[in-house]
């Protein structure tokens, strides 16, 4: 890692590439995205536009490491140094995710039978802060995302697909970080949970935290987004391997 200055963007993405070879069709090699560069600044909400297959999702995983970058660097504000996620070694990757990146997806990950309560504490338990006091933020953060007191203390699995996004968006606020992920954080939601979703976004930008975010919803993006970066124009000149 380097030394990084706190004025400057909590996430760099310079010149990264990334093609997927498909080994059950001989080896294919399928180019998704060549060239990406953007920043995302402290306190700014960056979206990746585009259509579907364009490349968002990839992007969004290079960042979060659920994919190896072939190439380039991805330049994180971490522990008030830079630390490059296209070249961090997994224990590293983890470290950052648990200290330096949140992150809202279209799905929730849980384990089967952990109240839903406890999956929204689970973050803040792992930063050490004592179980009791992680819960009583886990429910004020579920409370304001209309879950009912009565849903708390069971499993998110046995609740409806939006109920299920509200605990999901309610993990990942749960705790504060130079960088926000958010995929999709408002599918599945009703106009008043939207409405919520934006007020913490904005409240998060405030606070200094930069987001990167894949958000198809015309409302919410305009509402939140500082700059689209067009990833149709990272598209590589698609070719197969001989």
């Amino acid at each position: 890692m380097t030394d990084m200055n706190r004025e400057h963007s909590v996430l760099s993405v310079k010149d990264v590439a990334k093609t997927f070879i498909l080994h059950l069709q001989g080896s294919l090699r399928l180019p998704v995205v060549t060239g990406v560069t953007f920043d995302v600044p402290q306190g700014q909400c960056v979206v990746l536009g585009g259509e579907s297959g364009a490349g968002k999702s990839t992007i969004m995983k290079m960042v979060y490491g659920s994919y190896q970058a072939d190439s380039g660097s991805m330049m994180l504000n971490h522990r008030d140094r830079s630390l490059d996620l296209a070249a961090a070694q997994p224990r590293q990757m983890l470290t950052a995710r648990r200290e330096s990146m949140g992150y809202v997806s279209q799905f929730l990950r849980a384990l089967p039978r952990v109240p839903a309560v406890d999956v929204v504490a689970e973050p803040l338990t792992d930063r050490g802060i004592p179980r009791p006091q992680a819960r009583q933020q886990a429910g004020e953060l579920l409370d304001r995302l209309s879950i009912p007191e009565r849903l708390w203390e069971l499993p998110p699995a046995t609740f409806s697909g939006g109920e299920q996004q509200r605990v999901n968006i309610a993990r990942g606020f749960a705790t504060s970080t130079p960088l926000m992920l958010l995929d999709e954080p408002t599918a599945s939601l009703d106009a008043r949970n939207r409405g919520v979703v934006i007020e913490m976004i904005r409240e998060r930008l405030e606070a200094g935290t930069g987001m990167l975010a894949i958000c198809h919803d015309a409302e919410v993006r305009d509402a939140v987004a500082d700059q689209i970066v067009d990833v149709a124009a990272f598209a590589p000149h698609r070719e197969e391997a001989k």
